[in-house]
């Protein structure tokens, strides 16, 4: 299982930082130094492409003997430049070094959540229906499910048997992760497996440099709603579709399960986690890397590419489209087909979403 760190900063309830630089906080050479020796030794043990952490480090310490880093006297510069350096290294979408005005919550090991982190996880699963956001019936009895986040399954396996049950009866299904920024893999895997027969079918496998260990994710046997299963199913996307949620759009694309509609996504497939720096300063490591069954590669860097490239602002619609189209042509009932060219107009007149 991976670990709850991973599930907190993909969601987006990790660390806080600041884009600003503090009005209490100095940066002073001493704890520069300090934090540059903390992330090099971080980065060399947990960063899941060995010779990379070594690339990256040796560069870092060129820079830092050269005194490049001698009059960056304020946290989020410091942050800004490290970035910088690093995006040119390497294209890892996940890879960044964070600061925090104030200071972090002190943690037993520094790449495990603090037990307040963890109440503030588990605050915000509440406050935001581990993600669920909106499940509704449309036009032409077309389902629509929008969630922005994919939590572990203890949290969504409630959410997500409750929606499938209200949408069985639907001809189609829109999932829209267009807003959907990631999560917890065993998340992915519990959406995923509503789709699919019992007869398992494997999503995704997760490599590990710690341990050189591979995590294979399966569809599951036994789930608490009713599997959707011989209809259309359509994947909204957008650059903000990431990590996690990639991952799930990835899967069904490759295994022809559903049709991407939208734009290109993010382009982060390296699971990991945030580990700290000292009290104000984080960077968040990519540990592992996924690798599709079938493809034998991932999307880091590129993104999953839809089936349908259109402005994710229209992509809903043209879902819909296409899910009453081809309804139409499918159904042998002339009745029916009129019924369905007529809702096909107009939901064709009504406006982009």
């Amino acid at each position: 299982m991976v670990s709850l760190a991973l599930a907190l900063v993909i969601s987006g309830v990790s660390l806080p930082q600041s884009p600003q630089a503090s009005a209490t906080f100095v940066l002073t050479p001493e704890i520069r130094k300090q934090t540059l020796n903390e992330l090099y030794t971080a980065l060399t043990d947990r960063y899941v492409e060995e010779g990379t952490a070594k690339k990256i480090v040796a560069d870092l310490k060129k820079r830092q003997g050269s005194g490049e880093f001698d009059k960056i006297d304020s946290g989020p510069d410091l942050a800004v430049r490290i970035n910088d350096i690093m995006k040119g290294l390497v294209t890892d979408a996940h890879l960044r070094f964070r600061f925090s005005e104030r200071p972090l919550p002190k943690r037993e090991r520094p790449s495990e959540p603090s037990a307040e982190e963890i109440k503030r996880a588990e605050e915000e699963t509440r406050f935001v229906n581990a993600g669920f956001e909106k499940v509704e019936r449309l036009r032409g009895n077309v389902g629509y499910i929008k969630f922005n986040h994919f939590d572990e399954p203890a949290n969504a396996k409630r959410p997500i048997a409750a929606a499938m049950t209200f949408l069985a009866n639907t001809d189609a299904l829109i999932i829209d992760l267009r807003e959907n920024g990631g999560g917890d893999p065993a998340g992915v895997q519990l959406i995923c497996s509503y789709l699919f027969s019992e007869k398992p079918v494997h999503l995704n496998s997760l490599f590990f440099r710690q341990g050189n260990r591979t995590i294979d994710f399966w569809t599951l046997k036994e789930i608490d709603g009713p599997r959707y299963l011989d209809r259309e199913v359509y994947v909204l996307t957008s650059k903000r579709t990431g990590s996690g949620a990639e991952e799930c759009s990835y899967n069904l694309k490759n295994l022809k399960r559903a049709t991407l509609v939208g734009s290109s996504t993010w382009g982060g497939a390296n699971p990991g986690g945030v580990v700290r720096l000292g009290d104000h300063f984080s960077c968040f490591i990519p540990v592992g890397k996924a690798i599709n069954p079938y493809t034998k590669t991932n999307w880091e860097g590129t993104g999953v590419k839809p089936d349908i490239d259109i402005d994710p602002a229209k992509a809903l619609k043209q879902a819909q489209l296409m899910a009453i189209k081809a309804m139409i042509a499918k159904t042998k009932d002339p009745e029916k087909k009129a019924d369905l060219e007529g809702i096909y107009k107009g939901v064709e007149a009504e406006g982009d979403r």
